[in-house]
C-alpha cells in the first residue's frame, strides 16, 4: 500500500523542485492523456522527472503484482532512474535489475514485488523465461533512451519482452536523439511526439580548440587540466587502451582520477561514479558510455581526448555541459597533423599556458559494509562518524546508501585515522568493515 505522499506537488516538495520547466510540463500533460508518447529532449533537460510523475500517478496502491516496466540500455541508468523514483517517496516499491552483478541479488530484490520494475533488457527477459512475477498488471513500458535500446544487439530480447505484456496499454519512448527507426514490434500506434530538440534556446556551449605538439596527447591534458583549475571534468576516449595510459600518467602526475568503460567490472564502474560526485576524485576518464544515461552532476568542463566518429555522440558528450541556463566549454585536443571532423565546429586554438591555482585533493571516499537490507541509515552512518570518529559536521561529505554497502566522503588528512578507529565497530547491528576505495 503506498503510502499518502503520492500527489505531485508533494512530490516536487520532497525534491526541492520549485518550477517544472516547459518541456517537463507539456511532457506530463501528454503522457497523461495519451496512450503512446514519444518524448525528445536533449540531455539533462529532466525527461526522468517529466515520465515518473504521471506515471506514479497511474499506480494503483491495492494491486501487488508489477504495474509498470522501464527498459533501459544501461546498468548505469537503471541505477539512476531507481534512485529518482525513491527520492521522490511515492510509497511504491521499485526496483532495478541488470547484468553485471549477481542473479541471488535481483531475486532476493524482487522477492516482494516491486510496483515499478526498471532494467536492461538481458535481464528483464531471463526474468520473464523464468516467470519470477505476472506480467498479468504490466500496463505502462517506458523506453528510456530508445535510441540504445532498440539498437540490433537488443532487439531479440526487447521483441520476447513486449511479446509477453497482454495487458499493456500505454508506452513511453525518451531519447535525446530523434534518428532511429521504431521497429514494428513496439506496436506505437499513432504516437503524439514531444520534440524539444527543435525548439533547443541558443546554446552557451562554447567548443574550444587545443593543439597537441605531439601525437600523444598526454602531457598537452595535464596543461590543460592544470589551466582549468580545480575543477570537476569528464576526459572522453574512444579507446579503452588509451583510457589506461591517460589514468596512469595523470595518476603519475598527482591528477585525481577514475575510469569508467565498459571493459570494467559493474562494481568499479559505479564507484568510479560514486567518487566523481562526492569529489573523491577531479577527473572522470571515459568512453562515450558515460556521455548519457549516468547520474553525476553537471560539468562546466568536458575534454574530447578522441574524438567519436559519430556526430550525434559528439553531441551526447557536449550534452555533459552548458544544461538548460548554463554555460559550458568543451575543449578538443588535437594533434597538430589530425584531421578534424566537419562535425566539430572549427575555433581558433587557445593558449593554455596559463594555469589556475591548484589545490591538493580534499575528499576521500570511504566503503561501509552494510546497507538499507540491514536497517542502516545515513543518520546512522554520520552518527558513528560523529560520536566515534569525532569529527564535526564540515568534515562529513556526501552520504550514497545502497542496498548492501554504503560510501561516504571525508577528508583525505583523517580518511586513515577514521578506518584505524572505526573497521570491525558495529553499526546498528551489524559488525562493519571500513576501508578507503
Amino acid at each position: 500500500m503506498a503510502n499518502t505522499i503520492k500527489n505531485q506537488e508533494d512530490i516536487l516538495a520532497k525534491l526541492n523542485i520549485h518550477e517544472l520547466n516547459p518541456m517537463q510540463v507539456e511532457a506530463i500533460s501528454v503522457i497523461e492523456k495519451t496512450t503512446n508518447t514519444i518524448l525528445l529532449s536533449p540531455t539533462g533537460t529532466g525527461k526522468t522527472l517529466a515520465f515518473l510523475l504521471p506515471l506514479i500517478d497511474t499506480l494503483d496502491p491495492n494491486i501487488t503484482d508489477v504495474q509498470a516496466l522501464i527498459l533501459v540500455p544501461s546498468r548505469e541508468l537503471a541505477i539512476q532512474i531507481e534512485q529518482v523514483v525513491r527520492s521522490m517517496g511515492s510509497g511504491f516499491k521499485v526496483n532495478a535489475v541488470y547484468g553485471g552483478r549477481p542473479m541471488s541479488k535481483d531475486k532476493i530484490e524482487i522477492k516482494h514485488i516491486p510496483a515499478i520494475l526498471i532494467g536492461t533488457p538481458g535481464r528483464i527477459a531471463d526474468h520473464f523465461s523464468n516467470d519470477r512475477f505476472s506480467k498479468d498488471s504490466i500496463k505502462t513500458l517506458i523506453l528510456d533512451e530508445f535510441d540504445k535500446s532498440l539498437e540490433v544487439g537488443f532487439e531479440y530480447d526487447m521483441r520476447g519482452i513486449i511479446n509477453q505484456l497482454p495487458a499493456l496499454n500505454k508506452r513511453i519512448l525518451t531519447s535525446a536523439t530523434q534518428s532511429v527507426k521504431i521497429p514494428g514490434f513496439v506496436r506505437l500506434d499513432q504516437p503524439v511526439t514531444i520534440n524539444y530538440l527543435t525548439k533547443s534556446i541558443a546554446s552557451k556551449l562554447a567548443i574550444k580548440t587545443v593543439i597537441s605538439p605531439s601525437k600523444n596527447k598526454n602531457q598537452t591534458v595535464l596543461e590543460l587540466l592544470l589551466h582549468i583549475g580545480n575543477e570537476p571534468v569528464i576526459i572522453f576516449c574512444s579507446l579503452r587502451d588509451s583510457i589506461d595510459h591517460l589514468s596512469a600518467f595523470l595518476e603519475r602526475n598527482n591528477i585525481s582520477q577514475a575510469c569508467f568503460s565498459g571493459g570494467m567490472e559493474q562494481k568499479d564502474r559505479e564507484r568510479s561514479l560514486i567518487k566523481f560526485r562526492n569529489g573523491s576524485c577531479q577527473v572522470l576518464i571515459a568512453t562515450d558510455l558515460a556521455s548519457r544515461g549516468i547520474d553525476i552532476p553537471e560539468m562546466k568542463y568536458i575534454i574530447h581526448y578522441e574524438l567519436p566518429r559519430d556526430p550525434e555522440e559528439f553531441t551526447h558528450r557536449n550534452g555533459r555541459t552548458a544544461r538548460v541556463d548554463s554555460k559550458g566549454t568543451a575543449y578538443v585536443v588535437a594533434w597538430e597533423k589530425e584531421n578534424i571532423p566537419a562535425f566539430v565546429k572549427k575555433s581558433n586554438p587557445v593558449n593554455i599556458s596559463t594555469k589556475a591555482p591548484f589545490k591538493p585533493q580534499f575528499w576521500a571516499t570511504l566503503f561501509i559494509s552494510g546497507g538499507r537490507k540491514d536497517k542502516i541509515s545515513k543518520g546512522d552512518i554520520a552518527g558513528l562518524l560523529f560520536k566515534q570518529g569525532n569529527i564535526n559536521k564540515d568534515q562529513i561529505g556526501e552520504i550514497e546508501l545502497k542496498q548492501d554497502c554504503a560510501f561516504v566522503a571525508v577528508p583525505v588528512s583523517i580518511a586513515t585515522k577514521l578506518v584505524q578507529k572505526l573497521n570491525n565497530t558495529r553499526l546498528k547491528k551489524k559488525k562493519v568493515r571500513i576501508t578507503i576505495i
